[in-house]
C-alpha cells in the first residue's frame, strides 16, 4: 500500500502542473459545501462533488494512461463517474469504509473507459471484473489512499487553528487543491494494478490490452525494458 503512494506521488511530481489540475474541482467542491447548511450538504456532494469530481478523475485516468483520451472515451468515463459517484457519500453516511468499499468496487470503470476505450456498459462490467481480481487489495489500496488525504488535510487543520476563519478557509482550498489529486492518480494507478492481475490470472487471448500506452511513463519517452519494469506492473508481482 505504501508503494502505491510512493508512485503516486512520483506520477504527481513528474506530470506536476497537469496533477496540480485535477485538485481544482475537488476544492471548490470543498468550499461550496462549507458554504451551504449542514442538512443540504451531502445533497450537494452527491450532486455538484459527482459533476465536478468526475472531471478530475478523467483527467488523472489520461495522466496514467500518458496519452490524451479521444473526446469520446473521455465523455464515457465522466458520464459513468456521474452516474457512479453520488452513491459514494450516502454509503459513507455513518462510516466513510462503506463508500471506499463502493468505489473500489465499481469505480475502476473510469479509466477503463478513458484508457481502453470502451463503452459505458462494456467499461462498468469491465471494471468491476478487474475490481473482483483481487478486491481485497482494491479496497486496501483505495482506503490507503483516502487516510492519506485526511491525515494530511487534518494537519493542516490544526496547523492553522487559531486563525481566523478565512485563513482556515483559505488553507482548506490550498490543502485541498495540493493533495486532493494524490487521490485520482493513485485511483488510476490500482486500474493498472488490477488490470496485470487479471491479465496474469487469464492471459488475454488477442490481447484487448495490447495496444494499450505504457501507465508509468509520463514523459512519453520509453523502451521495452521501461516497461517491463514499470511500477505498477512491478507492484502485481508476488
Amino acid at each position: 500500500m505504501g508503494q502505491l503512494v510512493a508512485e503516486t506521488v512520483k506520477l504527481y511530481r513528474s506530470r506536476f502542473w497537469p496533477s496540480l489540475a485535477l485538485g481544482i474541482p475537488a476544492a471548490i467542491v470543498v468550499q461550496v459545501v462549507l458554504s451551504v447548511p449542514r442538512t443540504l450538504q451531502l445533497p450537494v456532494v452527491a450532486g455538484v462533488g459527482s459533476i465536478l469530481l468526475s472531471l478530475s478523475f478523467v483527467g488523472a485516468s489520461a495522466i496514467v494512461d500518458g496519452r490524451r483520451p479521444p473526446l469520446r472515451a473521455a465523455a464515457t468515463g465522466y458520464f459513468l463517474g456521474v452516474i457512479l459517484f453520488p452513491a459514494t457519500p450516502f454509503f459513507a453516511i455513518a462510516f466513510a469504509l462503506p463508500g471506499v468499499a463502493w468505489l473500489a468496487l465499481v469505480g475502476l470503470g473510469v479509466p477503463v473507459a478513458v484508457i481502453e476505450r470502451r463503452s459505458i456498459k462494456e467499461s462498468f462490467s469491465r471494471g468491476i471484473t478487474l475490481a473482483r481480481a483481487d478486491y481485497i487489495h482494491t479496497l486496501g489500496s483505495m482506503a490507503t489512499l483516502v487516510i492519506t488525504f485526511f491525515l494530511t488535510r487534518t494537519a493542516l487543520f490544526f496547523l492553522l487553528r487559531g486563525t481566523g476563519e478565512a485563513t482556515i478557509r483559505a488553507g482548506a482550498f490550498l490543502a485541498d487543491l495540493v493533495i486532493s489529486p494524490i487521490l485520482f492518480l493513485g485511483s488510476a494507478l490500482i486500474y493498472v494494478d488490477q488490470r496485470a492481475r487479471l491479465d496474469k490470472l487469464a492471459p488475454a487471448k488477442g490481447g484487448s490490452d495490447a495496444d494499450l500506452h505504457p501507465a508509468l511513463e509520463p514523459d512519453g519517452a520509453g523502451s521495452a525494458d521501461a516497461e517491463s519494469e514499470s511500477g505498477p506492473v512491478a507492484r502485481s508481482e508476488p
